[in-house]
């Protein structure tokens, strides 16, 4: 792989990358795999979670809204954002355990957690970007492989029960979010030649979401994404539960999310011999069929049941990396970082207002009856991305990059 100068890019750049971004967003989930015992010691309601995951969600909405206006990733050097962010994070995660008895005041920690990891994720990706000129696909579909098992790994850890306590799970995420933070700017250097930082805000680049054909195609494929996947990521253990409960269902559904990691890895691998915009396409198609199939697998035989799962763990998460790639490959060049956090804010607004919909049917409409209707995501998703699938077949460069 080599920069747009043809400078190589050093071996241990992208390993760094993909391990400070998974201990960076491992903040994401420190309260979610604690719950279980923290509604056993403090009482709290089984809807407590979804109130914290929630406040989260919105202040990462929040942050990468203000992260994109004020072009922070664009205007100052991303290893220091990233540091600053990580360590501010840590300090959130800190700041709710010390006070995580009070209710309202975990919100706040948990909202201004989310604030933080707008510095995190997004950022993660522009400096992969800056990295990998050519073959960012694969790049980031390491990357996000990463943060595809970091969201799995809360139902791993309810799976080993008692082995930590709350309070040690708690400090040790912070250590590791700090670390990862740490670990990426003394490990890793600018890239030669990266892109000039910019003195003033960027409208215009940040328009090309709907005024250029290309940037639009992407985003609104990953939109489409975005309703299915962290709706289809919620609803597991509620599909799992209708055959298994305990240790069992979480390992199962540790495994069937972080299946989403191969389809990362794989798509980035074979993105770079096929085009970001064919992968992306296959695996939202796939995983829109998934969503269709359900009135018939949720009655099926074992093997065909646990078969579907895994594929559609593997496809729905899949897809992320390329949809990145193909809008960072597009987006102007002086403000590719502000283009993905705004393109990210967007997208989760749209998975948050999906959760609270399909959540909301579940408690009165039967499964087989609800899911297939998150194939409206990827149908739409697909027919956004048509434009660069077509060219890209047809030898675009402008398009494949």
């Amino acid at each position: 792989m080599a920069t747009a100068h043809s400078t190589p890019v050093p071996r241990h750049v992208l390993p760094v990358l993909v391990l400070a971004q998974f201990l960076g967003t491992s903040l994401w989930f420190a309260v979610n795999a604690v719950m279980p015992d923290l509604q056993r010691e403090l009482g709290w309601a089984t809807g407590a979670v979804g109130t914290l995951t929630s406040s989260l969600q919105f202040g990462f909405i929040l942050g990468t809204l203000v992260f994109a206006l004020l072009a922070i990733a664009d205007r100052f050097a991303p290893r220091r954002v990233f540091l600053v962010c990580a360590l501010a994070g840590a300090a959130c995660t800190v700041g709710a355990w010390w006070t995580v008895r009070d209710y309202s005041a975990l919100l706040v920690w948990r909202f201004a957690t989310g604030f933080f990891l707008a510095g995190i994720y997004p950022v993660g990706m522009k400096i992969a970007a800056q990295w990998y000129a050519r073959g960012l696909g694969g790049a980031l579909g390491l990357l996000l492989g990463a943060l595809v098992l970091g969201s799995a790994s809360p139902h791993a850890l309810r799976a080993l029960g008692g082995a930590l306590p709350w309070p040690t799970l708690m400090l040790g995420v912070a250590a590791l979010a700090a670390s990862g933070g740490l670990l990426l700017f003394f490990c890793t250097a600018d890239p030669p030649g990266a892109q000039a930082r910019v003195a003033v805000l960027q409208w215009r680049a940040l328009a090309t979401l709907w005024t250029d054909a290309r940037v639009r195609s992407s985003v609104l494929g990953y939109f489409g994404h975005m309703w299915e996947l962290y709706t289809m990521w919620v609803m597991v253990p509620l599909v799992l539960a209708t055959r298994m409960q305990g240790a069992s269902l979480s390992w199962t559904a540790f495994f069937v999310l972080g299946a989403g990691a191969i389809g990362c890895a794989a798509g980035g691998w074979v993105a770079q011999r096929w085009g970001s915009a064919r992968v992306a396409g296959v695996q939202l198609a796939i995983s829109g069929l998934c969503c269709l199939a359900t009135p018939w697998t949720l009655a099926a035989p074992d093997v065909v049941f646990y078969g579907w799962l895994l594929l559609w763990g593997i496809t729905v998460a899949g897809d992320s990396p390329q949809f990145s790639a193909l809008t960072a490959r597009n987006a102007p060049p002086e403000a590719v970082g502000s283009v993905l956090t705004l393109t990210n804010s967007i997208g989760f607004a749209i998975s948050i207002a999906s959760i609270l919909l399909f959540v909301s049917f579940a408690e009165h409409t039967a499964l087989n009856l609800l899911l297939p209707w998150l194939a409206v995501g990827p149908a739409l998703g697909l027919w956004a991305l048509w434009p660069l699938w077509k060219a890209e077949a047809g030898g675009s460069s402008n398009v494949c990059g």
